[in-house]
């Protein structure tokens, strides 16, 4: 199942929010402690590895 192209848009945003909310010293454990509660939620170790994997491409 995917999310529709608007879902995923809300989604950025708020995660734009989050990341903010944050603030620039504590943005690299908020994404973090989220990337880890999502594999959970996930519950499947390739799926998670091969999202780490598209997540660092192209970061350019």
């Amino acid at each position: 199942m995917s999310m529709e192209e608007a879902a995923l848009e809300t989604l950025w945003e708020e995660l734009a929010e989050a990341v903010t909310a944050a603030g620039p010293e504590r943005e690299r454990l908020f994404l973090a402690k989220l990337a880890l509660l999502l594999g959970r939620e996930v519950g499947d170790l390739d799926r998670v590895r091969a999202a780490v994997a598209v997540a660092l491409r192209d970061l350019e």
